[in-house]
């Protein structure tokens, strides 16, 4: 869920509203189903939902046991009004823990709201205090903030499963965390994100939008991601590759201000190519670490963008293949074997290999 701020950096955020996206309950389970074996005994903070009309709060108390949770806390910015949007003249934030206990329900623990000495802002004291105490944050952060609210994340080393504009894969900071594998992308991504909960007085711009059968102005910008540092299975499957390099160079350019060469879809990665490819950020989404090597984003050697008989491509990530180099390797050792083999025979290709592994 996400708010308002008031800080002068956000005053067009604060005229178009673009803050106030909630997240539907339906994309929250879709989303939080890949990642249940993470939560067993943690403490999750959603520290920008109202836990009364905060789908994040109600999916984490809903399922409390079953993900064997320790503690749930929700914090939120002022004070809110019932239709989910900040109208009220409040100046006070508030926050509710959950912890499963008989006799307590999600009913009668927002009966019994904390209310913060300030507005409850997530960079704010009384946040971090809260944030310190907990394992694993869970929400929909400000849009306007995202850099400054991962970087917060990573300050204090929490782990975390957040939703952001696609763009956010193009800042700095963010993709300096995706190359390093310190933070990825998420299973949804896309029309894998169905809509967002907007105000009355909300544009519902595009095709999808629609009002629910509860009233709720919901809009479908299809160009949102989760971002998280939570593993799962999913992200270590390979990429299936099916073209090839030799054979088909026209169909990959080479970049004029970088060695490497442009691959236009994903599907296209060539699996005979050892070099450096320049692929979509999209590619992201279906990256394992352990099939390709982030090289980095966007620039050529001379600090331009990467451009192709002089005009400048999509934004493009150069990643490496290192299944083949691992293959490469391998072929090399072999050849060097078999060269020895036949020179001098079994025993010193023995002595050859151990010679060889230890030089790497």
């Amino acid at each position: 869920m996400a708010r308002n701020a008031t800080n002068g950096l956000l005053q067009n955020a604060k005229k178009s509203k673009s803050d106030e996206f909630y997240t539907l309950l339906s994309d929250i389970e879709s989303e939080l189903q890949h990642y249940k074996s993470h939560f067993q005994n943690k403490v999750v903070y959603c520290n920008c939902d109202d836990p009364r009309i905060s789908n994040f709060f109600n999916y984490f108390a809903s399922n409390f046991k079953e993900l064997g949770l320790k503690k749930l806390i929700a914090s939120c910015y002022r004070e809110q009004t019932n239709d989910l949007f900040n109208s009220g003249e409040n100046e006070s934030g508030f926050y509710c823990e959950y912890r499963g206990q008989e006799g307590e329900s999600k009913k009668t623990i927002l009966t019994d709201l904390v209310y913060f000495k300030g507005d409850g802002d997530f960079r704010g004291s009384e946040s971090i205090e809260l944030l310190k105490q907990s394992d694993i944050v869970v929400t929909n952060p400000p849009f306007s903030l995202f850099r400054e609210y991962v970087a917060q994340l990573v300050k204090y080393d929490k782990k975390f499963l957040i939703i952001g504009n696609i763009n956010a894969i193009t800042y700095k900071k963010i993709f300096k965390l995706i190359k390093e594998n310190k933070a990825w992308l998420g299973v949804n991504l896309g029309r894998g994100i169905s809509g967002f909960i907007v105000p009355e007085h909300y544009e519902l711009y595009g095709t999808e939008a629609r009002i629910d059968r509860l009233g709720n102005r919901i809009v479908s910008p299809n160009n949102c991601l989760w971002l998280t540092n939570l593993d799962i299975s999913k992200r270590h499957e390979d990429i299936t590759l099916t073209k090839r390099y030799f054979g088909n160079e026209a169909m990959y350019p080479k970049y004029d201000n970088y060695e490497g060469i442009n691959v236009n879809k994903t599907q296209d990665i060539p699996l005979d190519f050892e070099g450096v490819m320049g692929v979509p950020i999209t590619f992201l989404h279906k990256l394992n670490p352990d099939q390709f090597e982030i090289i980095k984003f966007r620039k050529g050697n001379d600090d331009k963008d990467l451009s192709i008989n002089g005009k400048c491509t999509y934004f493009r990530i150069l990643i490496k293949n290192k299944r083949i180099q691992t293959k490469l390797a391998g072929n090399k050792e072999m050849s060097a074997v078999n060269k020895v083999y036949k020179t001098f025979g079994r025993q010193r290709v023995i002595e050859q290999r151990s010679s060889y592994q230890n030089s790497l």
